[in-house]
């Protein structure tokens, strides 16, 4: 079985985190985020993985490379131009029959793979999709099924209690029929979810939703993007990667760094390689530090995430925020938890961002 993943956006809804890292690999506990789905579909026995991508396409390959490290065979289609998930998906398959997973390149799942594959297999399905069921599903379109998991409708996002005849939505995983891509047409923009999958319901091709409780997350938005860090702290997601670094209690700590000894460390918490702790400061809980962060004297960081070369001046206090690479915060400088900075942003000394 081959996989195709979707990350061929530019990740608007990270900004400004992705003005200067390509979203598919932005950091997850100091590892790239596409290596938790790489992972995911190792551990399901798939190893023939394509990329397509079109946006800062260098820092993918950079941080993934062939995908050896991780297991799996990873290969690149690079789109000139923006073909949408279906056009994405027709211009990167190279399977001519057996299935196809695709799987959008913004969600942090843990779904078993194995178990949707016997579920599509067992129902003879063309094309299966993964579904969630959600509390409040108005922001989602929403997937209809009958009840051996057949799909009869796909809804626009419902914007009365009248509309809403389901709370199932489409979770951004699918098994394909690779004769069911002919079907796409080449070389323009083509919506899977809007155009593809309605006409082939329409037309009766055997369609199922696969619904399951799995963790699932977009980790679309900075919001999103530090809680999924959360929740791999706290196992609320299942994943066969740990954190880098050499592990002591609940903290992992990477090579080369120097930490003074009256620096308080305090789990869970990821310190990158050549990071320096220096006397008096504090990591608290659920904070991530890259390589080569520099956190001064008597600072505080609790809970939040810093990419690599962070500066953290004397006295600062950074709590439960998002600071993109290379960025210096001054001295006495408070910087609160519904703020992100972009990569090389500089914050002056005794500045407060709440």
């Amino acid at each position: 079985m081959q996989a195709v993943i979707l990350a061929g956006g530019e990740g608007t809804r990270l900004h400004p985190l992705t003005l200067a890292c390509a979203k598919p690999v932005v950091p997850l506990l100091n590892r790239p985020f596409l290596a938790y789905q790489l992972a995911l579909l190792r551990q399901h026995g798939i190893t023939d993985v394509i990329l397509a991508c079109s946006y800062r396409v260098d820092d993918v390959r950079s941080a993934l490379g062939d995908g050896t490290a991780l297991g799996v065979r990873l290969r690149y289609v690079v789109e000139e131009q923006p073909l949408g998930t279906g056009g994405g998906i027709r211009n990167a398959a190279s399977l001519e029959e057996g299935d196809v997973v695709v799987v959008n390149g913004d969600i942090l799942t843990d779904a078993d793979i194995s178990a949707m594959r016997r579920f599509h297999e067992s129902r003879r399905s063309q094309a299966t999709i993964y579904l969630m069921a959600v509390e409040d599903p108005r922001p989602f379109g929403l997937v209809e099924t009958d009840g051996h998991g057949r799909i009869r409708a796909f809804r626009e996002k419902p914007t009365t209690p009248e509309e809403i005849t389901t709370n199932t939505i489409n979770a951004g995983i699918y098994m394909i029929d690779a004769h069911l891509l002919e079907r796409i047409p080449r070389g323009r923009m083509v919506s899977i979810e809007r155009e593809i999958f309605p006409a082939i319901v329409a037309d009766g091709v055997p369609s199922y939703g696969w619904v399951t409780t799995a963790y699932w997350r977009d980790i679309g938005s900075p919001a999103a993007y530090r809680s999924a860090q959360v929740d791999l702290f706290d196992g609320r997601v299942r994943t066969a990667l740990s954190p880098p670094g050499t592990r002591t209690g609940q903290v992992w700590i990477g090579a080369g760094g120097q930490r003074a000894a009256d620096a308080h460390l305090g789990g869970p918490a990821v310190l990158g390689a050549d990071v320096v702790v220096a006397p008096g400061a504090f990591v608290g809980a659920h904070s991530v530090i890259g390589d080569g962060v520099t956190i001064g004297p008597r600072a505080r960081v609790e809970g939040a995430v810093l990419w690599r070369g962070v500066q953290v001046g004397e006295g600062a206090v950074l709590r439960g925020c998002v600071v993109g690479a290379g960025a210096r915060i001054g001295a006495h400088a408070r910087v609160g938890a519904k703020t992100v900075l972009g990569s090389g942003a500089e914050v002056s000394e005794r500045c407060v961002l709440d």
